[in-house]
């Protein structure tokens, strides 16, 4: 697949060109710019990220973020079992446990909620950092809504993290699936208290709170640029009819 030119390869994480020191330079060269490919269209075109994931791991499997990257990149486009592969491959490699959650995951995206809820019960979670435990608990409610335990989901989504005033990265999406979650039981008004809060931690636009809030108090959106045409057309054929009048007559 073509490479800009712009695309050096030094874009990547350091931590990620230390592992490809073990590759001759040229193969390094080529893995990095593959990989600085899907880490730019992860979001924005999935297909194509996932096309460079495996135009990397044809070049260097034995590389655990490449694993990785090709684990998200097939994650992102609902390959979930072979998601599941690379970052099983990835975390034997590294012995991190960091993907445990992004893992279970998975196992929801595979139709297997039971078995992402006994993910999140397994030692690995006591060692994943903050993030990766508010992560972990967002799939097991999502595990818990899976298995129409809407209720339990709630009750899973409830915990210091989210009691916290303070902003994180994560804060955003745990206030938003709890919000989510509470308007699934009938609980609107809290869910739009949830809503509006996540709204507030919300800096970097990951979510979509402020339609939810517009919904909930039932605010209709109109594009005006749509507006704008419709107008013009109308006073078009206004003007058509206008045009037309003398020639009937």
């Amino acid at each position: 697949m073509p490479i800009p030119e712009d695309v050096t390869g030094e874009e990547i994480d350091k931590d990620v060109r230390q592992e490809l020191l073990s590759l001759p330079k040229t193969l390094a060269d080529d893995v990095a710019k593959n990989l600085v490919m899907v880490a730019k269209l992860l979001d924005e075109d999935p297909e194509k990220a996932y096309g460079y994931s495996r135009v990397a791991l044809r070049l260097a499997s034995r590389v655990a973020a490449v694993r990785e990257a090709a684990g998200f990149a097939a994650y992102a486009v609902g390959k979930y079992s072979e998601a599941l592969a690379e970052f099983r491959a990835a975390r034997r490699m590294t012995g991190s446990v960091e993907l445990w959650p992004v893992m279970a995951d998975c196992e929801r995206g595979l139709g297997r909620p039971e078995k992402a809820l006994a993910m999140a019960g397994e030692p690995e979670v006591h060692k994943l950092d903050k993030a990766g435990q508010v992560e972990m608990r967002l799939v097991a409610a999502g595990a818990r809504r899976d298995m129409g335990q809407a209720d339990a989901a709630v009750v899973t989504l409830q915990s210091p993290e989210l009691a916290s005033s303070a902003v994180h990265p994560w804060t955003a999406r745990l206030r938003y699936a709890y919000a989510d979650a509470l308007l699934e039981v009938g609980r609107e008004d809290d869910a739009r208290d949830w809503f509006a809060r996540a709204l507030e931690a919300d800096q970097g636009g990951t979510t979509d709170a402020s339609d939810r809030l517009a919904a909930l108090d039932g605010v209709e959106f109109t594009d005006a640029l749509e507006d704008s045409d419709e107008s013009e057309d109308a006073a078009g054929d206004e003007g058509a009819r206008d045009d037309e009048g003398p020639a009937q007559d």
